[in-house]
């Protein structure tokens, strides 16, 4: 099945950004919101002037904002005269050692990464479920494997909790017309893992960014990306020591 009206969030940059540019490539209608408006605004024009036929809408839209969601998530349906499929991109990679004076910052990753994602899907399954179609995306992390200790405590635990979101959508709606992917991506060139100092086994962003699209367009139920070597660590990751992991 082609998913042609596809929902992105959190794309005014980064992946979303990246994941927007592939679709369009592939002759998709968009609609893309994220809090940057201005740069929603210049992706949407670079896109229509490279893909003149496709259609581009754009909101603001802060998701930490739960009860804007459904709202804009209406808005942009109505737009492009459907939704086939919603990526639940947006995130953040702030945290800080627990119990170190910035519960503020762990909150926050926990909230934006889990809660409004919680609230993102929410919005998105009732229109899938009104129409019974639709394809629901989680961006999650390789850092769901395997609890991370120090800064990425939070973080880990907020991607770990997002793909069991994922994990039980999938069972609920299996044999349905309504499918659920939960993506968990290593390391990619973005803004992201610059601040996080993540360079060991950095792909690429257009190699990053196309494996997502692949994984999404098959509609896989979970899967890490790029495929070598993320999926074979994803078997590994949780069968190491403690201490091995601590030296990682």
């Amino acid at each position: 099945m082609t998913r042609r009206k596809i929902l992105i969030t959190g794309a005014s940059s980064g992946l979303g950004a990246g994941m927007a540019r592939e679709f369009a490539r592939r002759g998709r209608d968009l609609a893309l919101c994220a809090r940057r408006i201005e740069n929603l605004e210049e992706l949407r024009a670079e896109l229509l002037a490279a893909h003149p036929g496709i259609t581009v809408a754009v909101r603001a839209l802060d998701v930490d904002d739960h009860a804007a969601i459904p709202k804009v998530f209406a808005e942009l349906r109505e737009e492009l005269g459907g939704l086939d499929r919603v990526i639940v991109n947006a995130g953040i990679g702030k945290g800080a050692r627990i119990g170190t004076g910035r519960a503020d910052a762990n909150l926050a990753t926990a909230t934006t990464n889990f809660v409004s994602a919680l609230a993102q899907a929410e919005a998105a399954m009732s229109v899938f479920r009104e129409q019974n179609a639709g394809h629901l995306v989680l961006i999650s992390s390789m850092s769901a494997v395997r609890g991370l200790p120090g800064k990425k405590a939070a973080y880990s635990a907020s991607k770990a909790a997002l793909t069991a979101l994922g994990e039980g959508l999938a069972i609920e709606l299996r044999g349905t017309p309504l499918k659920v992917t939960t993506l968990q991506p290593g390391y990619i060139a973005t803004d992201m893992a610059d601040k996080a100092g993540d360079t060991k086994l950095l792909a690429p962003l257009d190699k990053g960014v196309n494996s997502m699209v692949t994984a999404i367009e098959r509609e896989s139920v979970r899967t890490s990306v790029p495929e070598w070597p993320w999926r074979v660590l994803a078997s590994v990751i949780p069968l190491l020591p403690r201490a091995v992991m601590a030296r990682m």
